[in-house]
C-alpha cells in the first residue's frame, strides 16, 4: 500500500527511487517529515521498531572483477547511499532503530548519523565490534517514546568479533492495563549481528552467541531486581528459520514479528516464503528478525533449551556424514563391543564431526554439560534408550504455551503488560514474495519495521 501524497513532496525528492513503497503510518505511530512536524496524529500509544543491515562501505563491492574495490574508497559513493538511508529512517520515524554494519571507522559517516538522528529527536548509541574490524552497530531511540534507563554492551569475544547491545527503556506515555492504572511500561531490546555460517561448524560459535545474550538478558533482570518485561531481540541474525539459532529462540518463547504479523507458520513450507538478504554468494535468504517475547510466555530453562539445541547440531553434523539412527549410536559409541556410549567415545564422536578441538568449538565445561543432560540415570554411560531421547528431542514444547494457561497460577497472577505484533513489513516490498529487485541499491539487506501495540496480561506473581 502506498503513502499517498508524498511522493511528489520536495522534502522526500532524494529518497531512492528504487523503492516504490514506504511503510504505512500506523495508527498510533507518529510520522515525521524531515523538518520535524507532525503529519499524523497518535491515536494510541504504539510501537515501531526498525532493524536494518546498512551495508558497511568496506564490505560493499563495486567491481564484481575486482573483489578488492570497495565503495569505501570513494567518498562520493557511501555519503551519498548513506544519506539515503537516513532520509529513510527519519521518513519512517520508528521509535527504536537497530542498525548492523555501521561503519563506526569513520568518523565522518558517525557524525552525519549522530547529528540528523539526534537533530530527529533520537538518542543514538554505537558499538564497534572487537579487534578494529571497522563496522559494529548502532541503535537510535527516539526520545518521545522512550526514555534510556541503562545501556550495556556485550563483547561475544569468539573468532567472529561479534558484539550486541542491551538497552533498558521506560515508556515515556503510559500505557493503560486498565480504567484505573496506567504504567511506564519497560521494556529491554537487544540488538545484534550474528556470525556468517560459513561452513556447518560455526553452528556452534552461533548458538554460543545467542546463548549469551539471553544468560546476559536474565542476569541482568535478576541482579536488578526487574519484573517482568517484554523482550525485543533485533538483528541480522545470519541464519533462516530452518536454522538451529531459530528454534532455539523459538524454545525460548520468542515470535518473529513478521512471521506473527503475515501468518507464517514454522513449517518447512513457510520456510521461504520471504527473504531479506542477497549475500556475497549470491544466495537470497530470510536472516534478518525482530524478535517478541512477551512476560507470560512459557519457556524452558535456558542451560536445558540450549542443550537441546546443542545437541541438535550434533545430530545434524552426524546426518551429514550420511549417519542414520542406528549407525549414529554405534559411531557415538565407538563401535565398542559394549552397548552403551562413554564419555571418552562421545568427546572423540564430537571431535571427528569438528565440534570440539576448534576455538569457536564447543568447550570442555559445554561438553560435560551436555553429558550430564543426556546421562539421564546418572550412571555414567549413555544405553540407546537414552540417545534415543535425545536423538528424537521436540522443539515444539511450550514453543507458543503462556503462562496464564497454567490452572496451578490461578489466583497468584498479577497484570501486566506485553506487546501484540500488529504490524509487520519489509522494504523493499518484493522481498516479501522472496524476488531481490535488481534496481535496489539501498543495502545488501532489506530494512524490516515492525509496530506493536500495548496489551494486558496476566503473569504468575513473582516472590519478593
Amino acid at each position: 500500500m502506498v503513502l499517498a501524497g508524498f511522493y511528489n513532496d520536495p522534502e522526500f525528492a532524494n529518497v531512492d527511487s528504487s523503492e516504490n513503497e514506504s511503510i504505512l503510518p500506523f495508527k498510533g505511530t507518529i510520522l515525521r517529515t524531515k523538518s520535524g512536524k507532525i503529519s499524523s496524529p497518535v491515536e494510541e500509544p504504539c510501537v515501531s521498531c526498525t532493524t536494518f543491515n546498512i551495508l558497511a562501505p568496506i564490505y560493499k563491492r563495486l567491481d564484481q572483477q575486482n573483489q578488492s574495490v570497495r565503495e569505501s574508497d570513494f567518498r562520493a559513493f557511501w555519503l551519498a547511499r548513506n544519506e539515503r538511508i537516513v532520509d529513510w529512517l527519519l521518513y519512517e520515524s520508528s521509535s527504536i532503530i537497530c542498525l548492523q554494519e555501521f561503519w563506526v571507522g569513520n568518523e565522518e559517516l558517525v557524525h552525519m548519523f549522530e547529528e540528523r538522528l539526534s537533530a530527529a529527536g533520537y538518542k543514538t548509541f554505537k558499538l564497534a565490534r572487537t579487534n578494529n574490524r571497522g563496522d559494529g552497530l548502532l541503535t537510535a531511540i527516539h526520545q518521545d517514546y522512550f526514555k534510556v534507563l541503562n545501556y550495556r554492551e556485550l563483547l561475544f569475544n569468539d573468532c567472529g568479533d561479534r558484539v550486541a547491545q542491551l538497552l533498558h527503556v521506560k515508556s515515556v506515555v503510559p500505557f493503560s492495563i486498565n480504567q484505573n492504572n496506567c504504567v511506564e511500561q519497560e521494556i529491554l531490546i537487544v540488538n545484534t549481528h550474528l556470525l556468517f555460517p560459513h561452513d556447518s561448524s560455526l553452528s556452534i560459535a552461533r548458538l554460543h552467541q545467542v546463548y549469551q545474550i539471553l544468560l546476559y538478558l536474565e542476569t541482568y533482570q535478576q541482579e536488578n531486581k526487574l519484573t517482568q518485561m517484554p523482550v525485543i531481540l533485533c538483528g541480522d541474525w545470519n541464519g533462516s528459520k530452518r536454522g538451529h539459532v531459530y528454534k532455539f529462540l523459538r524454545s525460548q518463547g520468542f515470535v518473529s514479528s513478521y512471521d506473527i504479523a503475515h501468518e507464517c507458520s514454522d513449517s518447512e513450507a513457510d520456510a521461504d516464503k520471504w527473504i531479506s538478504h542477497r549475500n556475497h554468494r549470491g544466495n537470497i535468504c530470510g536472516v534478518d528478525f525482530i524478535w517478541l517475547r512477551n512476560p507470560n510466555k512459557s519457556r524452558k530453562p535456558l542451560k536445558i533449551s540450549w542443550a537441546e539445541a546443542a545437541f541438535g547440531i550434533i545430530k545434524f553434523q552426524l546426518q551429514k556424514a550420511s549417519l542414520a539412527e542406528n549407525d549414529a549410536f554405534a559411531f557415538l559409541r565407538a563401535d565398542n563391543s559394549v552397548d552403551h556410549i562413554t564419555y571418552s567415545a562421545f568427546c572423540d564422536a564430537l571431535r571427528q564431526v569438528n565440534l570440539t578441538g576448534l576455538s569457536y568449538g564447543l568447550s570442555f565445561q559445554d561438553t560435560k554439560d551436555l553429558w550430564v543432560q543426556a546421562d539421564f540415570d546418572g550412571n555414567g554411560v549413555l544405553d540407546y534408550e537414552e540417545f534415543k531421547r535425545i536423538w528424537n528431542s521436540t522443539w515444539s514444547d511450550h514453543m507458543d504455551e503462556d503462562c496464564s494457561s497454567d490452572d496451578s497460577n490461578e489466583g497468584n497472577e498479577e497484570e501486566t503488560v506485553g506487546f501484540t505484533v500488529k504490524n509487520a513489513a519489509l522494504f523493499p516490498r518484493e522481498v516479501e514474495k522472496g524476488i531481490w529487485p535488481e534496481n535496489y541499491s539501498l543495502s545488501d539487506h532489506a530494512r524490516l519495521t515492525a509496530v506493536f501495540s500495548p496489551v494486558r496480561l496476566r503473569c504468575p506473581r513473582q516472590s519478593p
